[in-house]
């Protein structure tokens, strides 16, 4: 199990113990997903080590700064770096997978895209649009990757964690406690809930490909 962070170095090495007790080898790298050198020589150390991969999750991600609907707000070098990570990025890690992933058992692609790449609201622009790209990127690469390697991403809502603790502020149990409300389930995604629609991707659904799962009990059916 190859495990990569661009600045999460604790966290990865957590990771990387909790799937060593399980009694996975595991490898902690860094790579800055932007850098499509790195990016290679990333991929390069990871075959290796394993030989072949037989599943890809790509959850790098970040996202811009801005006052909503004050688009003179946004700051244009934020707006290429959100890009540069969330949408060439995805595709610089797919691409310099795809010959460990051929050599892969039944392997699959699942790239982390969002409900705000699939419907307008106050998130940050760019961070919108470039899940919306993730979306189109997912369902291209699977007809280009398609018979070998299968290719989906999940879009999930506002999931509890501190991604919305930054992302709200002082706002976060509040807002978060209306959007429950909003949600037909009742609560908020969690990472368990996101992490359990990817395994069941990369593993179970075999004739599934090019598929976007949202992952937000409910709430963007019902508003």
């Amino acid at each position: 199990m190859a495990i990569v962070y661009g600045s999460s170095a604790a966290a990865a090495q957590a990771v990387a113990g909790e799937a060593e007790a399980l009694g996975a080898r595991t490898l902690v790298l860094q790579c800055d997903v932007a850098d499509d050198a790195a990016v290679r020589r990333t991929l390069a150390a990871i075959g290796e080590v394993f030989g072949r991969l037989d599943a890809l999750v790509n959850n790098a991600g970040t996202t811009a700064t801005w006052k909503v609907r004050d688009l003179e707000s946004l700051d244009m070098a934020e707006w290429d770096r959100t890009f540069a990570v969330n949408v060439r990025g995805t595709f610089q890690v797919a691409r310099a997978a795809v010959p460990l992933l051929r050599k892969g058992v039944e392997p699959a692609i699942v790239n982390t895209a969002s409900i705000v790449g699939l419907r307008p609201g106050p998130q940050p622009l760019p961070y919108a649009a470039s899940k919306a790209a993730v979306v189109n990127l997912t369902k291209t690469l699977a007809w280009n990757l398609g018979p070998e390697i299968r290719v989906n991403a999940v879009a999930p809502g506002w999931m509890e964690g501190e991604w919305m603790e930054r992302m709200l502020g002082d706002k976060y149990e509040d807002l978060m406690g209306k959007r429950a409300k909003l949600t037909s389930l009742r609560r908020c995604v969690t990472a368990d809930d996101v992490a359990e629609v990817m395994v069941n991707l990369l593993t179970a659904n075999r004739f599934v490909t090019g598929e976007v799962v949202v992952i937000d009990g409910g709430f963007t059916a019902s508003t």
